[in-house]
C-alpha cells in the first residue's frame, strides 16, 4: 500500500549510498503531489485507524532481501506489479496494544513546498524526512529524522530502522540528525561513503522493529518476536544429543499420539488386546507420515499422527443406530467402516492438493477463520472429559492439577539447564498419578465384597456389585489384561480388521472433516514457520503439505488406526517449549516409533492406563488445543470490533447449533451414557429429507462443532469487508518478499531426488 503518490518526473533521481553526489538527490524530488488513483488524501491519514497494523507483526524481522528493508518500512502494499513509486509517506505510531494510531498528533501528511534549491521542504522549513517523512529513491526508502522532531515524540517506545537509511555528506544539516537502528536506539549517522558505514551495514544486520524498551520481549509472549531456537531446522548437534531431543520432542506429544484408541476402543466394543494393537498401528502410522512430511511435505519440522479433528465424527459413526445393538464382532464392524470412510476422505483431500484447488481454497481460509475453527475442535469434547474422568475424581482431579502445577507454578524451574517440569508436565503427572492409583488399588480402595472385577458389567448380578461395576472398570490399575494377552513382537499390517466398508453417509462426512483437518493444518504450517523464522509457506508448498496430508490419511484407513492422520496442533506448544525446532530431530523420533510400534508389550503397557486416567489429560489437551487455536489471532488486529464479531458469534453458533441438533433422541438416552448421547445425533436428529443416507449425513454433520463453526467464520469473513492486516492474510502471505528473494523458500524445497517426481506438478512448488 503506497502511502503518498508517485513523483511525476521523466527521470528517475540517481543516488548512491555510499557515493558523494547525495545533494544532487534533492534537486530533482517533486513536491508531494497527494494520490487520486488509489486513495483520497483526506483518507489517508487514517489508513493506519483502518488497518490498525503494528509493524512488529509484519514479520519483516525474517526478510533476508536487502532492498525489501530499504524500501520496506511502513510501505505495506504495493502496487500489483510490485513496483513502487517515489513517494513520501507518514509515520504513524501505533499503540501496539489498541491497535490505533496514538491521539494528539499533529498533521501528518502536508503538501510539501519547494525552497530555492530545490530542496523539498516540510512545514517546519527542514529538509524532506525532518518531520516524519520516508524518502523512496529507486525502489529504497531513506529515513532522515531531526533529532529535536525525536525527541518531542519518543515516548518509551522506538521504532527501529536500520542503519542502512543513513544519509551524509552532501547536505549538512543530516550530519547532525539521529537515525535508529535496528534495536530502536539512536545511533549517529556516518557518512556513507565511510569504511565504518559498510562495517555497519554487515553487522546491524536485518530490521528489528520493537515496541518494547530496549528492544525486550515479554518472557512467554506469544504474539511477539519468534524465540531463540536451540536447534535450528537444519541444525546438526550430533548423534548422542538428537536421540536425546527426539525422545524429549515426542514424549512432550504422547498425550496426543496415544490416548485416543484408550477412548475410542473400549466405546466400540473392543478388547483390552484391540487396544494394544490400535496403539501400536497409530505408532507406526505416526513415524511413517512423519518421515514422508519431513521429505515430501512441508518439510516443517512437525509431527503428523491422528488428529482430534476425526474423533468427533468417528465417535458419530460408531454410536449410530445400526451400531448400538451390535453384539458380536461389533468392533471389527465399526472399525471397518470408519476405515472406508477414513479413505474416501483422504483421496478427496490429495485431489485438493495436488490439482492445485487447495490454492484457491485458501483464499477462504486466514486466521479470523482457522482462530475459531481450531477453537471448536477442543471445545467440541467439552461434554465427554470431565464428566468421563468425573468416574474417579479421586485421580482425575489430582492428576488435572498436577499437570497445571507443572506446566504453570513450575514451568521457569530450570535443572541442569533444562526446564524439565514445563516440558514433561504431561508423563510427570501421568506417571505419578499412576502410581498414585496403583496404591489405592493394592490397598483395596476399590475392592468390593463379593466383586470381581474381571466380570462384564452386563454379566453382573448382584445390584451392590453393578453399583461399583463402573468405578472398578474406569479406576483400577490391574483391570486390563492387555500384557498378559498382548505379544512381545507383532508388526501391523494393512487391512489386519477386515476389508473396508464403504458407504455414502460415512464417506460424505469425512469428505467435509477432511476439510476442517486442512484449515487446522494450514494453520499449523504458518505458525509453525514463525516460529521456525522462517518465511511462510507460499500456496503451492501448502497445496504439497495438504495432497501429502491426504496419503497419510489413506495410510491410516488401510491400517486401521480409527483416525485419519494430521499435522498435530500440539506441535506449536511442543516448540515453544522445548526451543526445539529440528528437522532431524523429528526424523529420529519418527523411527522411535516405528521401532516401538513392532514391540507388542509397549502398546500393552500404554493400554493398561485407567480410562479416567486417560480421560483426565485428555481434559488438558482438549484446552491447550482451544488456546492454541485462538493464540492464531495474534496474527490479525485483536482489537478490531469485525474480528470480534466474527469470531464470537462463529464460536457460539458453533456450540449451540450442534445443541439443537443433538437434544432430538428420544431412544439414546437409554442405551448410551450420558458422555456419548451428543454423539448419537445422526440417526435421530431433526432433519427429515425421505432419504436415510441425506438425513444420515446432515444430521450428523450439523452436531459436529467444528464443521458448524468453520462454515459460519467462512461465509462471515467473506462477506464482511475487511483489509489485508485486519484479517491477517498480510503476514500469512508476504508474496512480494518472495517475488524479491525466492531464495527464502528454500527449506520448503524438497530434495533433488525427490524433486524430480513433482516437477511435473508446478502447483506443489517442487
Amino acid at each position: 500500500m503506497e502511502a503518498g503518490s508517485s513523483s511525476k518526473n521523466a527521470g528517475k533521481a540517481e543516488a548512491k549510498v555510499g557515493g558523494k553526489r547525495l545533494g544532487s538527490m534533492f534537486a530533482k524530488i517533486d513536491p508531494f503531489v497527494p494520490r487520486t488513483d488509489h486513495h483520497n488524501p483526506r483518507e489517508l491519514r487514517s489508513w493506519a485507524k483502518r488497518t490498525g497494523f503494528v509493524s512488529t507483526f509484519s514479520g519483516e524481522t525474517n526478510v533476508s532481501s536487502r532492498e525489501k528493508f530499504d524500501s520496506g518500512g511502513f510501505d505495506l502494499e504495493r502496487d500489483a506489479d510490485g513496483r513502487g513509486g517515489g513517494s513520501s509517506s507518514p509515520k504513524i505510531e501505533i499503540d501496539p496494544v489498541l491497535g490505533r494510531t496514538r491521539p494528539n498528533r499533529e498533521a501528518e501528511i502536508e503538501p510539501a513546498s519547494v525552497a530555492g534549491n530545490g530542496v523539498s521542504r516540510d512545514g517546519n522549513g527542514g529538509a524532506l524526512g525532518a518531520r516524519n517523512g520516508a524518502l523512496r529513491v529507486d525502489n529504497q526508502r531513506v529515513r532522515v529524522t531531526d533529532e529535536a522532531s525525536l525527541r518531542d515524540k519518543e515516548d518509551g517506545r522506538k521504532v527501529g530502522v536500520n542503519g542502512n537509511g543513513n544519509l551524509g555528506g552532501g547536505n549538512d544539516r543530516n550530519e547532525n540528525s539521529n537515525h535508529n537502528n535496528g534495536n530502536g536506539r539512536g545511533a549517529g549517522a556516518v557518512a556513507p561513503g565511510t569504511e565504518t558505514d559498510k562495517d555497519d551495514r554487515k553487522e546491524e544486520g536485518d530490521v528489528g522493529i520493537d515496541v518494547y524498551p530496549g528492544g525486550e520481549e515479554p518472557e512467554n509472549g506469544w504474539w511477539s518476536r519468534s524465540p531463540e531456537m536451540m536447534l535450528g531446522l537444519r541444525d546438526n548437534p550430533g548423534f548422542v544429543p538428537i536421540i536425546y531431543y527426539s525422545l524429549q520432542h515426542y514424549l512432550s506429544l504422547a498425550g496426543s499420539l496415544i490416548f485416543i484408541p484408550l477412548i475410542m476402543v473400549p466405546n466400540m466394543g473392543g478388547s483390552d488386546k484391540d487396544t494394544a494393537t490400535v496403539i501400536s498401528t497409530m505408532l507406526l502410522v505416526s513415524g511413517i507420515t512423519t518421515l514422508l512430511n519431513s521429505y515430501v511435505g512441508t518439510r516443517l519440522p512437525l509431527v503428523q499422527g491422528s488428529s482430534f479433528v476425526f474423533l468427533a465424527p468417528a465417535l458419530v459413526i460408531m454410536n449410530s443406530r445400526e451400531y448400538r445393538n451390535l453384539t458380536e464382532h461389533r468392533f471389527r464392524h465399526i472399525m471397518r467402516e470408519l476405515q472406508g470412510a477414513i479413505i474416501v476422505g483422504s483421496i478427496f483431500q490429495s485431489f485438493l492438493g495436488l490439482t492445485g484447488l487447495m490454492s484457491l481454497l485458501i483464499r477462504l481460509i486466514n486466521p479470523v477463520v482457522v482462530a475459531p475453527t481450531v477453537a471448536a475442535v477442543g471445545l467440541a469434547f467439552f461434554s465427554y472429559g470431565f464428566p468421563q474422568a468425573g468416574s474417579c475424581v479421586e485421580i482425575s482431579a489430582p492428576l488435572i492439577l498436577l499437570v497445571l502445577i507443572f506446566s504453570l507454578y513450575l514451568r521457569g524451574i530450570s535443572i541442569f539447564g533444562h526446564r524439565l517440569f514445563r516440558i514433561y508436565a504431561v508423563p510427570f503427572s501421568v506417571m505419578i498419578i499412576w502410581a498414585y492409583a496403583f496404591f489405592l488399588t493394592a490397598g483395596g480402595a476399590y475392592d468390593y465384597k463379593g466383586c470381581s472385577p474381571q466380570i462384564p458389567s452386563s454379566n453382573i448380578l448382584v445390584d451392590s456389585c453393578r453399583k461399583h461395576a463402573y468405578s472398578m472398570k474406569h479406576c483400577r490399575t490391574d483391570v486390563s489384561n492387555a500384557m498378559r494377552t498382548a505379544a512381545w513382537v507383532r508388526i501391523p499390517y494393512p487391512m489386519q480388521w477386515g476389508i473396508p466398508i464403504f458407504h455414502l453417509r460415512t464417506s460424505m462426512i469425512m469428505i467435509v472433516v477432511s476439510l476442517v483437518a486442512s484449515v487446522d493444518s494450514i494453520g499449523t504450517y504458518h505458525s509453525a514457520s514463525a516460529l521456525v523464522n522462517l518465511k511462510p509457506p507460499s500456496p503451492g508448498i501448502v497445496s504439497r503439505g495438504i495432497a501429502l496430508e491426504g496419503f497419510c490419511s489413506l495410510l491410516a484407513g488401510l491400517w486401521g488406526s480409527a483416525t485419519g492422520s494430521t499435522t498435530l496442533t500440539e506441535n506449536l506448544h511442543t516448540i515453544r517449549i522445548t526451543k526445539v525446532a529440528n528437522r532431524r530431530v523429528v526424523e529420529v523420533g519418527a523411527v522411535f516409533l516405528i521401532f516401538f510400534s513392532f514391540i507388542g508389550k509397549v502398546g500393552a503397557i500404554l493400554a493398561s492406563i485407567p480410562q479416567a486416567l486417560a480421560a483426565s489429560i485428555l481434559c488438558f489437551i482438549w484446552a491447550l488445543i482451544v488456546a492454541l487455536g485462538l493464540s492464531t489471532l495474534q496474527y490479525t488486529q485483536t482489537a478490531s470490533f469485525r474480528n470480534m464479531i466474527i469470531v464470537g458469534v462463529s464460536l457460539f453458533l458453533g456450540l449451540s447449533i450442534p445443541a439443537y441438533f443433538q437434544q432430538y433422541q428420544p431412544n439414546s438416552s437409554l442405551m448410551l451414557p450420558g458422555y456419548l448421547i451428543p454423539y448419537a445425533a445422526a440417526s435421530d436428529g431433526p432433519v427429515h429429507s425421505g432419504s436415510s443416507q441425506l438425513d444420515f449425513t446432515i444430521n450428523a454433520l450439523m452436531s459436529l462443532n467444528m464443521v458448524v463453526t468453520l462454515l459460519v467464520a467462512i461465509v462471515l469473513d467473506t462477506t464482511v469487508p475487511g483489509n489485508r492486516q485486519e484479517r491477517g492474510v498480510y503476514i500469512w502471505t508476504q508474496q512480494d518478499d518472495i517475488v524479491a528473494d525466492p531464495t527464502s523458500l528454500a527449506d520448503y524445497s524438497l530434495p533433488r531426488k525427490v524433486a524430480r517426481i513433482f516437477c511435473c506438478s508446478r502447483c506443489l512448488n517442487a
